[in-house]
């Protein structure tokens, strides 16, 4: 019972979306199974720590990786103060537990030299694919939405006279991006190509299939993957390291970091510092060619 409440918590009162909702059902699921097949315990709403850490040594054991176990103890930490806020329990069983460590992942921003060799010398087909293909890899760099708010953009979220977009955010939060000029180009050239197509399923929906469907994620994963792989040497070629390209860019050229953590979408400043390092290494660049102290 205290599972299903949880989940109506998630949905109802959080606002997480599906995806996310699943995530935590499949991490709880695991952890009762856990329980059931080596503590013979039939509820996982009151047990001790030591329980936990069998789980995680199980976990290491089967060679996950220990950010994946931080996602799964993250999980079980929310649960855990669900049942602490219904009062079902006074104090979390996870209180005193340290997260895994872990290697900071290191994500390379595309260059500019990159960014320009896409949009401006690699052929996209004069096609319907082609336009469609071009304008997914414009507005992920032109405005660094996620992927799944950019397969989710409805056709009535693009503003003709405002020259803006409108994406819903993680938690159904709503922002309004403004369109450079050669962005609008790149919307109406696959807008035209869009109303050619013989059957549309899914009317509402600004980015389709071929086959007039909405598209999905992995398409757009495959789409940045393939034409960048004209370009880039970089192992990491995906949405999100195009997202990451937007923001290290701004940042390089003395964007504030406030007005990037809106365009982002991020709830906190702290999600946005991570792509300060890039503009860091760009300052000291630029502060030591044009410092007078500077010899070398």
């Amino acid at each position: 019972m205290s599972l299903a409440a949880f989940i109506s918590y998630l949905r109802l009162e959080k606002n997480y979306s599906e995806h996310t909702i699943l995530a935590y059902q499949r991490d709880l699921e695991t952890f009762m199974n856990f329980c059931r097949s080596d503590y013979d315990l039939s509820s996982i709403d009151d047990i001790d720590y030591p329980v936990i850490r069998g789980w995680i040594i199980s976990l290491v054991g089967k060679k996950i990786s220990n950010r994946t176990i931080n996602r799964k103890i993250s999980s079980l930490r929310a649960y855990y103060r669900f049942l602490q806020k219904i009062g079902q329990i006074s104090v979390t069983p996870l209180k005193k537990h340290k997260a895994l460590k872990t290697k900071k992942k290191l994500e390379v921003p595309f260059s500019e030299e990159e960014m320009e060799k896409i949009l401006s010398e690699i052929p996209f087909e004069e096609s319907f694919e082609g336009a469609r293909d071009r304008l997914i890899v414009e507005l992920l760099y032109a405005t660094g939405m996620r992927r799944t708010e950019l397969v989710n953009i409805k056709l009535t979220d693009y503003d003709r006279s405002g020259n803006t977009l409108k994406v819903l955010g993680k938690r159904n939060k709503e922002r309004i991006l403004p369109l450079l000029p050669s962005t609008i180009e790149v919307v109406l050239r696959y807008l035209k190509y869009r109303n050619e197509l013989e059957e549309v399923v899914d009317a509402s929906y600004l980015f389709l299939t071929k086959g007039g469907l909405k598209i999905y994620e992995t398409l757009v994963y495959r789409t940045i993957n393939k034409y960048f792989s004209l370009v880039s040497p970089k192992v990491k070629k995906s949405p999100h390291i195009l997202r990451h390209t937007f923001a290290t860019h701004l940042l390089n050229r003395g964007a504030d970091m406030n007005a990037v953590k809106e365009l982002l979408g991020h709830s906190s400043l702290a999600s946005t510092q991570v792509y300060t390092h890039n503009s860091i290494a760009e300052l000291k660049k630029v502060h030591a060619k044009a410092h007078p102290r500077n010899k070398g």
